[in-house]
């Protein structure tokens, strides 16, 4: 019982992301034996084309989670901002790390910050967020659509496919390629995914020993602002279609989000922020996140979500 098996995706992060948990786990539990399983997931053996009209976050999940339930391996480690708002049933999210650098990163091949890239750049990136985010503020902007990991990522943006890149601070940190990065792109500016920066540890909802095992690489803040980044996800029912932001940061108690829903070209944002003091009680997170959804569709975000499903 001293035997725990990570599964986890392929790609250059996504073995970062399961070496730090496992690295993480055997200094918790110093008896701990844990092995790592790639899996190749649907997102991976999509190589071209835009994600969102491929099936979205499930693209990157569901053949882990398959794996999960079939007890191939006791616990998955993800980006969690590719877990869907719906868990597989039978599974439940365990454990999140202390995050990362929530922001997104320009990567220009020049070193060129965003306001200072040529008219017309060429920029890529496979989010529809971030293209809505990008168009908003230079509608010059031509999006391209930049697929692969992001080492692949990387090396099209010096290869002059692209001019630049909007990529995860996040992963390039990670990844040690912090040294790539021409801009952190202020949230007040580029609003991060929902789940950006955190590791999502997910297990079988009745393995209680995985859940012990994984406790102790659980961060309460972390958790708790990321709680209420996917109550607000869910509460607005977004698909992969439509650009949806949002970011929620707990100090001193106290919980502030800021959330936006915006057309796929840029042309309207809605946008808005919430404010709440938090015990750490799940509900206080549901109430807050709700909330903030229900205020962006009272003021027209609905009808966005109805036209991009």
């Amino acid at each position: 019982m001293n035997h725990i098996v990570i599964g986890t995706r392929g790609s250059l992060l996504a073995r970062w992301q399961a070496a730090f948990v496992a690295r993480s786990l055997r200094a918790a539990h110093p008896d701990l034996v844990v092995e790592e399983k790639i899996i190749v997931t649907e997102g991976d053996r999509l190589s071209s084309g835009p994600l969102w009209n491929a099936g979205g976050k499930g693209l990157w999940v569901k053949e882990i989670e398959a794996a999960l339930l079939a007890r191939e391996i006791d616990v998955a480690v993800h980006s969690m901002k590719d877990v869907p708002g719906e868990l597989a049933a039978g599974l439940a999210l365990v454990a999140i790390p202390p995050r990362a650098d929530v922001r997104d990163a320009m990567v220009s091949r020049s070193g060129a910050g965003l306001d200072s890239l040529p008219k017309s750049a060429r920029i890529g990136t496979t989010s529809l967020r971030r293209a809505c985010q990008l168009k908003a503020i230079r509608p010059d902007f031509e999006i391209e659509i930049l697929r692969g990991n992001l080492d692949t990522r990387l090396r099209k943006v010096a290869d002059g496919l692209v001019d630049a890149a909007v990529l995860a601070c996040a992963g390039l940190d990670r990844l040690e390629f912090s040294g790539r990065i021409s801009e952190r792109l202020p949230i007040e500016r580029m609003l991060p995914a929902v789940g950006q920066g955190a590791l999502a540890i997910e297990a079988r909802s009745d393995d209680d020993r995985v859940r012990r095992l994984a406790q102790t690489l659980n961060d309460a803040g972390t958790a708790l602002a990321v709680s209420v980044e996917r109550y607000f996800l869910t509460r607005l029912g977004a698909t992969c279609r439509t650009p949806v932001a949002g970011y929620a940061r707990l100090v001193d108690g106290q919980v502030t989000m800021l959330g936006l829903v915006g057309r796929p070209d840029g042309s309207e944002l809605i946008a808005d922020k919430i404010s709440g003091k938090m015990s750490g009680r799940s509900g206080e997170a549901a109430q807050l996140g709700v909330r903030l959804a229900d205020a962006l569709l009272a003021r027209g975000a609905g009808a966005i979500l109805a036209e991009c499903i």
